[in-house]
């Protein structure tokens, strides 16, 4: 399948069907998919990893035993609308403060849902109390109810040791591995999902996987033992969006069909319905990428989803790649 340019964004009022949507991933990846997600429908739930341990996230977590906030606030602020107060707002919870101080480098988002969890002591509750005052689309959860940390087997971290397999520890340093990663795990190895996420995959018409960070932000959904389980039990059709280039450190040199082998590899139990590309990205490598799509029974759909510089998603155009892709399932499925 492939999906006509889009000439723009469909208005609220023209829509009629609302597919409820989860989303997986983390930072910019899902943010993007997210931006997009909330021009196709009111009902999407974005699931977060929660295993950031850098920056202000890092710092919190460690000094207060938190859930790294950073990710889920960057998909609330994805989530708000184009508005003045969705705008604004976006803009005032993505504030990163300057300096040297004990504020310097703290976003103010991570700071207000951070204080909340203190205040509340229910992370799901504070996340909603924040997409309440930001007046968001959809609704924001963490995959797991314990901060979490990724264990990943990289290949080739020493130059001079091209074939030795080393052990990277936390999201942070696995990102900027200057090795090849083969495969991750998570620590604890079976964190307890939250309950409403498993509900939301269970209610869901469409999962969508992706774009975003392979081995740290896509694939450590799948190691959540009762989310893994609600993948394998739900109705819900499942698409993999993929990522317009290779990330240096956690991808570097993967081909568009490696991504999906390496998805595959990590989720044998799985099967898909299907693999989203940017066409001019995969030039090429359609054919490769068409076979890899089917191995895991999905179909291949290339459509006009990146921005004009060719390395972020446009929002509009990735909107309109969903909103066909969703319209066009629903149209076959009724015709059985």
């Amino acid at each position: 399948m492939t999906v006509p340019s889009p000439g723009g964004a469909t208005p609220r009022t023209a829509r009629t069907y609302q597919p409820k949507v989860v989303a997986f991933g983390g930072g910019h990846g899902l943010a993007a998919s997210l931006s997009a997600l909330r021009r196709v429908t009111d009902r999407v739930t974005a699931i977060v990893t929660v295993a950031d341990d850098g920056g202000s996230s890092g710092r919190l977590r460690e000094e207060f035993g938190v859930l790294p906030p950073g990710d889920l606030r960057m998909a609330l602020a994805a989530l708000c609308g184009d508005d003045d107060w969705g705008t604004t707002w976006a803009r005032v919870v993505q504030h990163r403060f300057r300096g040297d101080g004990d504020l310097g480098g703290h976003s103010l988002g991570n700071l207000l849902i951070a204080g909340l969890w203190d205040l509340l002591g229910d992370p799901v509750a504070g996340l909603d109390w924040v997409a309440r005052l930001l007046r968001v689309t959809g609704r924001v959860l963490p995959m797991a109810a314990v901060p979490l940390d990724i264990v990943a087997l990289v290949e080739g971290v020493d130059p001079a040791l091209p074939a030795a397999v080393s052990t990277v520890r936390g999201q942070a340093a696995v990102a900027v591995t200057p090795g090849r990663v083969r495969s991750i795990s998570l620590v604890p190895a079976d964190p307890p999902a939250v309950p409403e996420a498993v509900e939301a995959v269970l209610d869901a018409d469409w999962v969508v996987f992706g774009p975003g960070s392979w081995f740290t932000s896509v694939l450590p959904h799948l190691m959540v033992p009762s989310l893994r389980s609600a993948l394998t039990r739900t109705a819900a059709r499942k698409l993999v969006a993929l990522n317009l280039v290779p990330q240096p450190g956690e991808t570097e040199g993967f081909s568009p069909h490696k991504h999906l082998e390496v998805l595959a590899d990590h989720a044998s139990s799985l099967s898909f319905d299907v693999v989203l590309a940017d066409a001019a990205a995969v030039a090429g490598a359609e054919d490769d990428l068409r076979k890899a799509a089917e191995r895991m029974s999905a179909s291949l759909t290339l459509a006009e989803v990146a921005a004009a510089d060719g390395t972020r998603h446009d929002p509009v155009r990735l909107a309109a790649a969903y909103r066909a892709i969703f319209g066009e399932r629903r149209r076959l499925g009724e015709q059985f």
